[in-house]
């Protein structure tokens, strides 16, 4: 990462916006924990950690017992879980040949959305370099991890994609430069890429705006939604990978903006 980037602010558990995001996404991944397990992973003090567990109980998002926190509602019945197991084949296939465009000590960024969230699953093996995110279920998941490092950029909670977003990201990520960008979609036609609200525009185009080059994740689905705010022309992406050949218009048109087309094949 450049010395730009590495000035950056990384932010600590006890000043990111979203901190009890991080907490609930990590109670709602084990179920059930105890607070000294959950200090543990969070890598906070027992008090610490009881007392975020008492700001999310009078939330009513889970249960404080004796010496531990359970969750209250299912994950699967948020939106983001649900669209998470939704053509879950195809986006592990997507993620997994995404993955092969990440060299060992590369600065990646990696969007909030459920096709991007499972290229964690698909990292070299040996990976030592950064990782930027404003998605929190990303931030969850690498918290027990080792070997690089992540930068977490702060914001206001956007709860159906589970990410953070606003000027405080968009500030964060102005300061950042990273290799590549995997950028998520709410859907794609010929014209660009779209999202579903514009709230995520600024975040999103921050990011673009840091990286060498933009690489696109979406399933075949992508193509036959229709979603109100347009994010980017085709022609700022640098390639696109899918599961099935899009669209003859689409074809034309990422033919036409030079972006590579990368095949994944479920299974």
């Amino acid at each position: 990462m450049s010395e730009k980037a590495a000035q950056a602010p990384s932010l600590t558990y006890g000043a990111a916006a979203g901190r009890l995001e991080m907490v609930f996404a990590r109670i709602a991944q084990a179920g059930f924990i105890s607070i000294a397990d959950l200090a543990a992973a969070l890598g906070v003090s027992p008090m610490t950690a009881r007392r975020d567990v008492q700001r999310l109980a009078q939330a009513g998002r889970v249960a404080a017992l004796h010496g531990g926190v359970k969750l209250l509602a299912p994950p699967a019945q948020t939106g983001f879980a649900q669209r998470r197991q939704a053509a879950a084949a195809a986006k592990q296939a997507i993620a997994r040949v995404a993955a092969g465009r990440i060299g060992r000590e590369d600065s990646i960024a990696i969007d909030a959305g459920t096709t991007t969230l499972h290229l964690l699953e698909h990292l070299p093996a040996d990976f030592t370099g950064s990782i930027v995110s404003h998605s929190v279920p990303v931030m969850a998941a690498l918290m027990e991890r080792t070997g690089y490092r992540l930068v977490m950029l702060g914001g206001d909670l956007l709860p159906d994609s589970a990410a953070l977003v606003g000027p405080l990201s968009v500030e964060a990520a102005s300061r950042l430069r990273v290799r590549s960008f995997f950028l998520g979609a709410a859907s794609v036609d010929a014209r660009g890429v779209y999202v579903k609200a514009d709230i995520e525009r600024p975040t999103k185009r921050a990011l673009m705006q840091a990286a060498d080059q933009v690489v696109l994740l979406a399933d075949h689905s992508k193509f036959s939604l229709s979603e109100p705010v347009l994010l980017c022309g085709l022609d700022e992406l640098d390639a696109l990978v899918t599961d099935r050949p899009p669209p003859a218009d689409v074809a034309a048109a990422l033919i036409r903006a030079e972006v590579a087309l990368s095949l994944a094949a479920p299974g």
